[in-house]
């Protein structure tokens, strides 16, 4: 009998139960979506609001109006949509502000920008809007500030009048730009967002990952050569951890197999396998099940123990495309036992939805379960990859 992991009733049913935990409490009729959760579902701050879970809300119920989950859906895209032109856009510098509340960070991140582009390019691929002018307004304004041609890559972060670029350069911006690209050109058909993706792809699961002897690695000095010590006293950082992350290792393994349903070529299939194997070889922890947030580049030692929810999403989603493209079983064992420890630890199942960490050990830690940036966007986005890799 088919493990009820295989099953597509059953992923239905785990976003089913994952909207449902927000649904009672997260529509602010003053704009927007309240971003901050305790385990029941109650809001803990209704007032501080983030560009990365402003745009993830808008992901998540575009892709749920699409699926035919429910009508009301489509309107709660136009009121996310809304909000993030009223509130975060900044119309003297055409950007978004990363943070909202008693003051506004008006920060440029190439990470929440390229949310943006993501949250638009599934509205219109849902349907809600016709977002193309504005999903190439997205692309040539990144062209202007961010994208740095010699080096086939994004800056990460600007001052909030656009005038000083931050000298740091880091993986994560990029490797999310390329998935918001692969998004817009299913959206738009548009080769410019597939070959920007594709470019991508090359230079950090190609080039870069060579450089760092065939894992992506996460921080880069200006001229793109990997900078080993940054961060290297907070490895736990939310958005610029220390260390090798097997969360991001699977994170390229989708994106890679993604652009080559799109485009096949050979290549993403084989670093596609190599990231994986290596994120569950170096990264699971055998004893306490799980994979970790991090370890170091040269003893492997983890750099973070405690286990969190995106990272086993993304894994999951990993694997199964791994299976359906190699038709390798052992990529199906590790999605079972991926969902497996999931299951067991991150799953909710008195509220519905993941907690959003655990400790090594898998014992509870806290009881924000979805605090800002969070949103189940990781969740969500792993059980709708894996039912559509079903499909295709």
């Amino acid at each position: 009998m088919q493990h009820k992991f295989q099953q597509p009733a059953f992923l239905k049913q785990q976003t089913l139960d994952i909207l449902n935990f927000y649904e009672p409490n997260v529509f602010d009729s003053q704009g927007g979506f309240f971003q901050n959760f305790l385990d029941d579902g109650s809001v803990f701050d209704r007032q501080s609001k983030h560009l990365v879970s402003s745009t993830r809300f808008i992901f998540n119920y575009a892709e749920a109006y699409r699926r035919g989950y429910g009508e009301h859906y489509r309107d709660w895209v136009r009121h996310g949509l809304e909000h993030l032109e009223q509130k975060h856009y900044l119309s003297e510098t055409n950007h978004y502000a990363w943070m909202l509340g008693e003051s506004v960070d008006k920060t440029a991140m190439a990470y929440g920008q390229a949310f943006v582009v993501l949250a638009y390019a599934h509205a219109h691929l849902a349907g809600v809007c016709d977002a193309k002018a504005q999903l190439i307004k997205r692309f040539d304004w990144l062209e202007q500030y961010f994208y740095q041609s010699e080096f086939h890559a994004y800056a990460d972060e600007r001052s909030g009048d656009l005038s000083a670029l931050d000298p740091y350069r880091g993986q994560n911006a990029n490797m999310h730009m390329c998935e918001a690209f692969i998004a817009a050109y299913r959206a738009t058909q548009d080769r410019r967002f597939l070959n920007r993706a594709k470019q991508l792809a090359k230079r950090f699961a190609g080039e870069l990952c060579d450089l760092a002897g065939g894992m992506i690695w996460e921080h880069y000095d200006e001229n793109w050569l990997p900078d080993w010590q940054y961060n290297i006293d907070k490895p736990d950082d939310l958005f610029k951890p220390w260390g090798f992350q097997p969360g991001h290792q699977v994170e390229w393994t989708k994106l890679l197999l993604q652009l080559h349903q799109l485009s096949p070529e050979s290549w993403y299939i084989e670093r596609a396998k190599s990231l994986f194997d290596q994120a569950v070889t170096k990264g699971w922890d055998n004893e306490f099940g799980g994979l970790v947030y991090g370890f170091a580049p040269e003893t492997g030692e983890f750099a973070d123990g405690q286990k969190y929810f995106w990272v086993q999403a993304e894994a999951i989603a990993a694997a199964y495309r791994l299976y359906n493209v190699t038709g390798d079983k052992q990529y199906l064992v590790w999605y079972d036992k991926l969902w497996q420890y999931s299951w067991d630890h991150l799953i909710d199942h008195q509220y519905g939805a993941w907690f959003r960490i655990v400790a090594r050990d898998g014992s509870k830690i806290t009881k924000e379960k979805s605090p800002m940036g969070k949103v189940d966007y990781h969740t969500l986005g792993a059980c709708w990859d894996v039912l559509d890799t079903m499909t295709f």
